[in-house]
C-alpha cells in the first residue's frame, strides 16, 4: 500500500539508508539512480550521507519505487520507516 507524503517519515541519517539500499537493490549506481530521479550524483551522495533531505516529490518517487518491488520493498519499508508510534516519540 503506497504511502502518502505524510507517512513517508524517516529521521535523518535512516532516509540515508534507505535511499542506499533502494539504489543497491535497483543495482544502480548513484550516478544512474540520479538520472532516475532528475537530480544530480552529489545530491544522491548528500541524501545517502545525511547532509541533506530528498524533497517531497523524491520521497514519492521513493515511496513508488518501493510499491514497484513488491516483497522487498515492503521489507526495506518496515526497515527503515517510523511507525505511527515512532513518530509520536
Amino acid at each position: 500500500m503506497p504511502l502518502s507524503d505524510n507517512q513517508l517519515t524517516v529521521k535523518q541519517p535512516t532516509i540515508g539508508k534507505l535511499i542506499r539500499a533502494l539504489r543497491q537493490e535497483m543495482k544502480l549506481s548513484q550516478q544512474k539512480f540520479a538520472a532516475e530521479f532528475g537530480v544530480t550524483f552529489p545530491t544522491v551522495n548528500w541524501w545517502e550521507n545525511g547532509k541533506a533531505m530528498p524533497s517531497p516529490l523524491a520521497r514519492q518517487r521513493i515511496d513508488s519505487l518501493l510499491e514497484q518491488l513488491g516483497a522487498q520493498g515492503e521489507i526495506l519499508r518496515s526497515a527503515y520507516l517510523l511507525t505511527e508510534e515512532e513518530r509520536d516519540d
